[in-house]
């Protein structure tokens, strides 16, 4: 038995969501300042930037995978274990980190206990994968934690100037199976914008979709019908997702750096961004297009 005391119930701490096993945490002060640290907790709290955490109640699910180096205390029967079945198995989430810039080797915890993962200043999404038909795919870097009901897996770009041109790589990481998954996001739930397309299109400038639904068909394409149009129009190339499905939209985008992510290292860098101008981008364009 454990009980553990001054830490929900501390009037400086306010549960601000909880689906599934998982319950998020914000400070609404930080009370651990120095001399030397003064201003810049003086004015994170004039702009609202506040310290968050994960609570997972590991009674409530079989395990809870989450990315290495994320925890930061546990208590209770809780065991650790690496997920790794044999060297192919490591091969293969060597593989799937590199591609995703996720961690390779992601730790699954099981038992009745609690995990506490490490605080961050980032906003931490808790998102249920039903809601997107049972698979959902998601931008480099947002990934932090799920149920382990939901399987990982690589989702590969459309066409060849997705990866070529792009700037955002070959593969996605998706999470399969209905559960509830922990993002970590640069802006609030309360600003993400949802699109939802029937048979229709969405072009998007720049790295601002955090996630999409798997039916959704993703390219990097021109923004002109022509190769000079594309390159007077400035943007160069736009995402593209097409078909029926939803696609979770961010104001701002997600490879602009400057901003505080966590109070340790275990969180990966977000891929580049998807703009290439002038004459001589939209021309790799056209020749990456034909090689389709």
């Amino acid at each position: 038995m454990f009980k553990i005391n001054n830490f929900t119930n501390n009037d400086d701490v306010a549960i601000i969501a909880e689906k599934g096993p998982f319950q998020v945490i914000q400070y609404k002060r930080d009370l651990s300042v120095s001399p030397s640290t003064a201003v810049n907790a003086y004015f994170c709290d004039k702009m609202n930037i506040r310290k968050r955490q994960v609570i997972c109640d590991l009674s409530k699910a079989e395990g809870i995978i989450c990315q290495a180096g994320a925890m930061q205390w546990t208590v209770g029967d809780v065991k650790a274990t690496t997920g790794v079945k044999g060297a192919s198995d490591f091969l293969g989430k060597l593989v799937k980190g590199k591609v995703t810039g996720e961690s390779a080797i992601k730790p699954e915890y099981v038992g009745n206990g609690t995990l506490v993962l490490e605080p961050t200043y980032r906003h931490l999404i808790l998102l249920d994968t039903s809601e997107w038909n049972g698979k959902v795919v998601l931008d480099d870097g947002l990934f932090l934690a799920c149920e382990a009901s939901i399987k990982q897996k690589l989702v590969a770009r459309s066409n060849i100037s997705s990866a070529v041109l792009g700037g955002e790589g070959l593969f996605n990481l998706a999470l399969a199976g209905n559960g509830i998954a922990v993002l970590e996001c640069r802006c609030p739930q309360e600003e993400l914008i949802e699109v939802f397309l029937e048979n229709d299109v969405l072009r998007v400038d720049g790295s601002f979709a955090i996630a999409w639904s798997d039916s959704l068909s993703f390219t990097v394409e021109r923004s002109g019908k022509t190769l000079i149009g594309s390159a007077a129009s400035g943007e160069g190339f736009v995402n593209v997702y097409r078909g029926t499905g939803k696609v979770l939209l961010a104001p701002i985008d997600s490879t602009v750096g400057g901003f505080p992510v966590s109070t340790t290292a275990h969180s990966a860098p977000a891929s580049a961004g998807t703009k290439t101008a002038g004459v001589l981008g939209a021309f790799l364009g056209g020749v990456a297009d034909a090689l389709d």
